[in-house]
């Protein structure tokens, strides 16, 4: 796991109805700008803290708490170490299919439980349990059947809903979510609209025209999963930022730096640096 930042990406497509998870590290304090959860979102902190500001307020969430992200807000994220370990978290992204599935099947604990922009909930030996097993399934630790990985998030979603809180059901994918998941499983590759279109089963113009409601367009989607993408194989993975570079889709090193420190406020080798 968008996710992330702290938002992963689906191993595979089979993922992409159920959600994603990955362990998160960074030596280096940063700040995110502007972060769009693409996908509801919990984030487990286990080493340092990360904070969260949104126009409403912020939240601090430290080691043994859990942020609930919702899907669709915006925030400027600081990811903190220590200052003898590294910033660590286990993000877990799930599916918005997933979230409707479950207030369609528990419409008593999803109706009742609280709704918000960010939740900060504290983790319990329980709870701990069950989002470290739901880590290693939607991270394809062991090949779980896809069977087992909906079992795991759902019982997430059951111990949150007991305790109180849910992420409200989204209904239909945006034209932006499905142009996300028809170019994530090849970031590298060199897309036009009209292969995005016809994986799409629309035209280019129609696509166009569904994604400018939405405030983007096919270009910009795709340039912000890959640099999204980027941090998240920084923050989650020792891959070398040149090789990261070359599998989101930059040929240029120099090129991929500049777009990064353009979107994010501050150059990937930052998360190369030691504490």
């Amino acid at each position: 796991m968008s996710l992330q930042t702290d938002a992963p990406t689906a191993p595979d497509d089979a993922l992409h109805s159920i959600g994603a998870s990955c362990q998160i590290s960074a030596r280096a304090r940063h700040r995110v700008a502007t972060l769009t959860v693409h996908a509801d979102l919990l984030i487990w902190v286990q080493a340092g803290s990360k904070t969260v500001h949104h126009a409403r307020g912020s939240h601090r969430c430290g080691p043994g708490q859990l942020l609930m992200l919702a899907q669709g807000s915006v925030w400027d994220v600081v990811n903190d170490p220590t200052p003898h370990a590294s910033y660590q978290a286990c993000a877990l992204q799930i599916a918005p299919e997933m979230v409707a599935d479950f207030s369609q099947r528990y419409p008593a604990l999803a109706g009742n439980a609280r709704t918000a922009l960010a939740s900060l909930l504290t983790v319990d030996d329980s709870l701990g349990q069950s989002l470290q097993a739901a880590a290693d399934a939607l991270a394809g630790r062991g090949q779980f059947p896809a069977s087992v990985r909906r079992h795991r998030a759902t019982e997430v979603l059951l111990m949150l809903a007991e305790r109180g809180w849910a992420f409200p059901p989204n209904g239909t994918l945006r034209a932006t979510e499905r142009v996300r998941r028809v170019v994530a499983g090849r970031l590298y590759a060199d897309w036009t609209a009209e292969e995005i279109a016809q994986a799409l089963h629309t035209s280019p113009s129609t696509l166009g025209r569904q994604l400018a409601k939405e405030g983007s367009s096919i270009a910009a989607t795709v340039r912000a999963l890959r640099l999204e993408t980027a941090l998240n194989m920084l923050q989650s993975s020792a891959l070398p930022v040149g090789e990261i570079a070359q599998q989101c889709g930059y040929t240029s090193h120099s090129r991929f730096g500049a777009a990064f420190k353009t979107r994010f406020g501050f150059a990937p080798s930052l998360l190369r640096e030691t504490a």
